[in-house]
């Protein structure tokens, strides 16, 4: 792939600093693609709210003292740059350095994946080169969405494809029709589901009878279905999903991943009985209060919150209320 010099230029001496700050960081866990190459995505994931300081500045310090605090929960890998992680309010080099700053940090075995969908597939293309430069193992690539209209399963297959064949990391794909307002087309997915450098979904909607038939139907591809919210990861996981990226994981992390013990362990009523607990915190800290809900809870439970960017606004007083009764409710204040 011959990068656009136009795009691709102001990331160049972002990316050469980045490689003599952290030499040996290139591509984080280097596993060949292909069937029988890929990798796991087996457990939990959490799609990392990115800490700003009170100017609105990215605060690497306070990712850092994050990460060390998730260190001993055991996530199969982080995900930054998710919609959780204010993606769409970064500057490109802020989002490099946020994946080299969290490549860093982790220990060799636990992957990252790192959102690089743009809304062009040049964009997208160069973007996935950038993080896989600075050290991120998969990429979590988002439907392109400002011309819904023209976005039909044939323009998702030929963009995905596009992007796999010039990524040197492997594609997963992310599918949230509540930012976006799209649904990947099923047909779409079983198509890409075909190509070797493409090894997985991230499917936020909570259709789980979609997820059944993604699963079902890729049965014979190196292909994996990753529950993208903690509200429906038990009928996920019932199904055949692999694991799950759940904005929730950023505050109740350890609850998460006994889940995924339970359910890989067989143990459904008690599965069933912490997922029950689960699903109103997780409304809370997605569709009714979002990423400021989610940074607020993170404050109680001993993670660095903080600000939002604007226009995101912090919640008022009574919605602060609300949302601690939610977790008070289901015991985990």
């Amino acid at each position: 792939v011959v990068l656009s010099t136009r795009l691709a230029s102001p990331l160049r001496p972002t990316l050469a600093a980045l490689r003599r700050a952290a030499p040996g960081q290139h591509r984080g866990l280097s596993t060949p693609s292909g069937p029988g190459h890929s990798l796991n995505l087996g457990g939990i994931f959490p799609p990392l709210a990115t800490p700003f300081s009170p100017t609105q500045e990215v605060d690497y310090a306070q990712l850092e003292g994050n990460l060390r605090r998730y260190a001993s929960i055991p996530f199969r890998g982080l995900v930054v740059l998710g919609s959780n992680g204010e993606y769409p309010y970064l500057a490109p080099c802020e989002r490099l350095e946020v994946v080299s700053c969290v490549r860093r940090a982790l220990p060799r075995d636990c992957l990252l994946l790192a959102g690089s969908g743009c809304e062009s597939t040049q964009a997208t293309i160069e973007l996935t080169v950038s993080m896989a430069e600075a050290g991120a193992d998969v990429a979590l690539v988002v439907t392109p969405c400002y011309y819904r209209g023209a976005m039909t399963s044939a323009a998702m297959v030929q963009h995905y494809t596009q992007v796999a064949d010039a990524s040197p990391i492997p594609v997963v794909l992310y599918s949230v029709p509540a930012n976006t307002g799209l649904d990947l087309p099923l047909e779409a997915v079983l198509t890409l589901a075909q190509h070797p450098n493409i090894i997985g979904i991230k499917d936020s909607g909570g259709d789980v009878t979609r997820m059944g038939l993604m699963v079902h139907k890729t049965r014979q591809e190196d292909f994996q279905v990753l529950a993208g919210s903690a509200s429906f990861l038990l009928a996920s996981y019932a199904l055949g999903a692999s694991g799950g990226v759940c904005a929730l994981a950023n505050v109740l992390g350890a609850p998460l991943c006994q889940l995924d013990r339970l359910c890989r362990g067989g143990h459904w009523q008690e599965a069933r009985d912490l997922q029950h607990r689960l699903i109103e915190p997780n409304m809370a800290v997605t569709r009714r209060f979002g990423i400021p809900g989610l940074k607020k809870a993170m404050e109680w439970f001993g993670y660095y919150g903080g600000p939002c960017r604007a226009p995101l606004a912090p919640l008022s007083p009574p919605q602060v209320e609300e949302l601690r009764g939610t977790f008070s409710a289901n015991g985990w204040l």
